[in-house]
């Protein structure tokens, strides 16, 4: 089955943006995790710290660039998605969380990162 273009472009960024942060200290624990609130593009762990990442891919700034597409809403669907994953794997609210945002700008094949460590947090809804 094809797969859509933006699909595949998509995937493959967060890919790269996987590999970004595993070559900076990051521990992979899921990629993909999905909720009946949404997706959650990359868990990782940082230290003792469980990182959840949502990598945006965006060929040029047209549009406001990737962090500005992650509005309020976006954010209260990652927030929630976020829980139902600390629920499933049993962390509760014992374990640090933050947000992280990875941007992958241009062209896949040579691509720009930006890295926003801490780009919000649980309470910022």
């Amino acid at each position: 089955m094809n797969q859509p273009a933006h699909l595949l472009a998509g995937r493959r960024a967060e890919q790269i943006a996987e590999h970004y942060l595993v070559a900076k200290g990051l521990r992979p624990m899921a990629r993909n995790f999905r909720g009946k609130t949404g997706e959650i593009d990359l868990v990782m762990k940082a230290g003792a710290t469980l990182v959840f990442v949502e990598v945006r891919h965006r060929r040029g700034q047209g549009h406001g660039g990737g962090l500005a597409s992650i509005d309020r809403n976006k954010r209260r669907k990652l927030i929630a998605t976020a829980r139902l994953y600390l629920l499933q794997k049993r962390h509760g609210d014992r374990i640090p969380c933050r947000f992280d945002v990875v941007i992958v700008s241009g062209n896949l094949a040579a691509p720009e990162l930006s890295w926003l460590a801490n780009a919000f947090d649980m309470n910022d809804i």
